[in-house]
């Protein structure tokens, strides 16, 4: 115990000195693309962060972690939020492909990708849905054909986020197509700058345009970057499919951490856009509502925080699915609430700050789409949480 209590003190120290003002509460988050430019302070921030390896403070010391225990883990982020030091990396690279690499990839091919990816020296996208492989990803049709020392890609990928500044690609794609579906595939990583990698934005309905789809024209891809085994990448895709569903869960271990605080900022925001009487929410149903989010909220941090003491090391478990779902529907009844309280100020199609609500209430109906459909997640739970037949 008086080690740990000397490491949160020397942990309080040095993000005090070394954390910038400007890396402390909202604000961007590096995710290592080399195609975004930084701010000062996140370029400091991101630079002190990994000569410590506490951009991916569980990895091993020899891939650019510092190997800190569970226990140190969580002295880190504790003294991270005190601060509401923002992290100083983020994205699939330290939360999809790395720990993926730490617990499947071969020795060559840690020591290749995993130290870059700590200290975010490039960002990457994830080329899983097909036009015709959604969440049926065992239909995906793509295909890598082997060719002396490289693989040779062809196909499609949809809804690939963030692909217009990423660097990196890893892909699923049919290494044996003679196989049945669910067989023949392989992870591969694939290097996006060269002739052969093209890439379309999608505009969505909510104004940005984050997704693109990705064309694979004889693209280029080096044997020794399958990930898990030729043909294995079913196995490997589902393993990669649970560390993105912890992230989205905030219930991972495995690769960067968060530092921003937790509390909920909804009372104000109701506040705002609502009469007050007596300093209370005047509309009944409105207080209800805002109760119950709050509850609930409550219940899926106590809940993210549970599944992480289970967890205890790098290896997110189908509990994640559960996590992921309650927070993802939590966040849009929020959404509905605060669009609710905005009456029609939330109808605004502007730059001015009602129209954000809208524009988020938009947005955020992905969360029940993205890193698996509800039904997707509900049915993971049924079978894989609950134990029910099929």
């Amino acid at each position: 115990m008086a080690n740990l209590e000397e490491f949160r003190e020397e942990t309080r120290d040095w993000i005090e000195i070394n954390c910038p003002v400007g890396a402390r509460g909202p604000g961007p988050v590096p995710w290592g693309s080399t195609k975004v430019k930084l701010n000062d302070a996140s370029r400091e921030w991101l630079e002190r962060m990994a000569n410590r390896g506490w951009t991916v403070p569980s990895w091993p010391t020899e891939y650019g972690g510092a190997g800190l225990s569970a226990e140190q883990y969580k002295i880190l982020i504790d003294e991270l939020k005190r601060v509401n030091a923002r992290p100083p990396l983020t994205g699939r690279g330290v939360n999809y492909i790395g720990p993926t690499l730490l617990e499947l990839g071969s020795d060559d091919q840690k020591a290749r990708w995993l130290p870059g990816i700590a200290r975010g020296q490039g960002g990457w996208a994830m080329g899983y849905s097909e036009p015709g492989a959604g969440s049926d990803l065992a239909s995906l049709s793509m295909r890598a054909t082997r060719r002396g020392d490289h693989y040779i890609l062809n196909g499609r990928k949809i809804w690939t986020s963030d692909a217009m500044q990423a660097d990196y690609i890893f892909v699923l794609a049919r290494t044996a197509p003679d196989q049945p579906k669910h067989r023949g595939i392989s992870l591969i990583l694939v290097d996006m700058q060269q002739a052969g990698v093209q890439v379309r934005p999608i505009r969505l309905i909510s104004g940005a345009s984050p997704f693109n789809e990705t064309l694979f024209e004889d693209a280029i891809a080096d044997a020794s970057d399958v990930v898990g085994g030729v043909d294995n990448g079913w196995t490997v895709g589902k393993r990669l499919l649970q560390f993105e569903r912890s992230t989205h869960a905030g219930i991972n271990t495995s690769g960067s951490q968060g530092g921003r605080s937790d509390a909920s900022t909804m009372p104000k925001q109701i506040h705002r856009y609502t009469r007050i009487v007596e300093g209370r929410i005047a509309d009944p149903a409105i207080r209800a509502r805002l109760i119950r989010y709050e509850q609930n909220d409550l219940a899926q941090r106590l809940t993210q925080q549970r599944v992480i003491e289970e967890t205890r090391a790098h290896a997110p478990g189908f509990a994640s699915s559960a996590v992921k779902l309650t927070g993802a529907l939590n966040n849009q009844d929020g959404d509905e609430l605060l669009l609710h309280a905005s009456g029609t100020q939330g109808l605004e199609w502007d730059t001015s700050e009602t129209s954000e609500i809208t524009r988020a209430w938009l947005r955020q109906k992905a969360l029940t789409i993205a890193g698996g459909t509800k039904e997707i997640q509900l049915n993971i739970i049924a079978k894989r949480v609950l134990g029910l037949p099929d």
